[in-house]
């Protein structure tokens, strides 16, 4: 087992390595067999008050700090990264089931997005715009929010907690982040022990390991952080944007999804399955891009159904730890009997099983479902696991009115022999992305990530993320004199 679950199993706070003082512990556990990685006793309100005012204190020094040398700091965790990459893995597959498949996919995201925030530190610019006053000058400066607080899931932890971590920092922020209780030391702690080695300065960068039921909502209604980046549900999002309005604090939700894959009569069949299996089946399932819903032009869905059922056949369920497994488990017991119900649910409704996977343990082998009753609440929700509905439709005007039927709006894909058939067609879904002729799992740099509907607000990326966690002030400066009325 790795080191980093003994070294790496605590708070992280102001700089300094120590347990927490809340009245219980988080057990950390293998996924696949169960065995017990570490146990962190969980920070109480009391840490959190503390590392929110040890980033206070942090950040304004960090933002006065010349953006060069600031970079400096992401050039080294970047390379560290690179140089720690095998252990890393091993970490991955450990605490999140994550296959060698998965962790290469998500270690090569995490890099591409430390490179790009290396250039976030020089990023922001400000403006000096006209005046009708005679002598003035508007200067518009974009500053940074002062501290953010980061909550981050359990499917792409250590990704996923970089994608915002890595820019707030850069951007001139300090940061409290709080990784889910099941992936503790991917989705933080061993982000804190990465930028530490890489030489962050104590304070900047706080790893909170707690639980609501310990803290309730201390995290996202303390005074200091200005801006809350959540990734994970609807349901809890909605309630994080609720507390953040009220208390009149920026939030940037990332939610789930409910995306599909489209197959037009003229696409690339063989093609459009080797799409469609990846965007289901990818990290079992447990992404919030993944394409829930496969649907195909009704003239093509027996060759197309036949192709993908025997691609899914062939992806092999197992231990992540061996090179060759491609479905893991999924990450607790709830998930994977949430799964488990939701196809006998599909079942008992009338849907046909053309493929069946069994339960053993948190082991959820793919399932195929076709005849799906169009009423069935199962299309409409996020479904977090190696299931696919295969949806038959007759006509790009039905298929819109399917893929649009869901409260959901995040990812998509549409498989078409024309180009411009495929772009006139993802026009009309209610999605924040949406991709023509490749997979519906897309995240990159410089592009703006988000959905509509209840898949989020808000997005990151490129210079939305500078939009996120900066804000703009405008000072003016009258070089005559100004004439007043009184």
């Amino acid at each position: 087992m790795s080191s980093y679950f003994t070294d790496l199993a605590q708070q992280y706070i102001d700089g300094e390595w120590r347990p927490g003082t809340g009245s219980w512990d988080i057990i950390d556990f293998n996924p696949y067999d169960g065995e017990k990685l570490a146990s962190i006793t969980i920070a109480a309100v009391e840490e959190i008050d503390q590392a929110y005012r040890a980033a206070e204190r942090a950040q304004k020094q960090w933002a006065a700090t010349n953006p060069y040398a600031r970079r400096a700091v992401f050039e080294k965790a970047l390379r560290l990264i690179e140089e720690r990459e095998a252990e890393i893995t091993e970490v991955i597959i450990a605490e999140l089931g994550g296959t060698h498949l998965k962790a290469g996919f998500e270690l090569h995201l995490a890099k591409e997005f430390l490179r790009e925030s290396i250039q976030w530190s020089l990023r922001p610019e400000g403006r000096i715009l006209p005046s009708p006053v005679d002598g003035k000058e508007n200067r518009v400066y974009r500053v940074p929010v002062g501290v953010v607080g980061v909550i981050s899931p359990f499917n792409f932890p250590f990704l996923l907690s970089i994608k915002s971590v890595a820019p707030a920092l850069a951007l001139g922020n300090a940061v409290v982040l709080k990784p889910h209780q099941n992936t503790p030391i991917v989705g933080g702690t061993l982000v804190a022990k990465l930028f530490e080695d890489a030489g962050l300065p104590g304070g900047l960068l706080n790893v909170v390991v707690t639980d609501i039921a310990e803290i309730g909502d201390a995290f996202i209604e303390h005074p200091v952080p200005k801006v809350i980046s959540f990734t994970g549900s609807d349901k809890v999002g909605r309630h994080v944007a609720t507390v953040c309005a009220s208390l009149f604090k920026r939030s940037v939700l990332e939610l789930g999804g409910n995306s599909a894959i489209v197959v037009l009569d003229d696409a690339d069949i063989d093609y459009a399955v080797d799409a469609a299996v990846f965007s289901r089946y990818v990290h079992q399932g447990q992404v919030c891009m993944a394409a829930n819903r496969v649907l195909v032009d009704r003239s093509i869905a027996d060759e197309f159904t036949e192709k993908f059922v025997a691609k899914v056949k062939t992806l092999k369920a197992g231990d992540p730890s061996d090179p060759a497994t491609v479905i893991g488990p999924l990450i607790n017991s709830q998930q994977a009997e949430s799964i488990s119900a939701t196809v006998e649910q599909a079942i008992a409704e009338g849907a046909t099983a053309l493929l069946h996977g069994t339960t053993t343990d948190n082991l959820v082998e793919p399932s195929v479902l076709t005849d799906v009753p169009a009423e069935s609440e199962l299309l409409r929700q996020e479904v977090f696991g190696p299931v696919a509905f295969l949806i038959p439709f007759d006509g790009e005007e039905e298929a819109v009115r399917i893929v649009n039927d869901t409260p959901y709006g995040l990812s998509g894909a549409v498989h078409t022999g024309d180009i411009e058939r495929g772009v006139s067609f993802a026009k009309q879904i209610d999605t924040g992305m949406f991709h023509v002729n490749d997979g519906t799992v897309h995240d990159e740099p410089v592009v703006p990530f988000g959905g509509e509907k209840h898949s989020g607000l808000g997005r990151l990326n490129g210079e939305t993320t500078v939009d996120s966690f900066t804000t703009l002030k405008w000072i003016s400066v009258q070089h005559g004199r100004s004439g007043f009325p009184f």
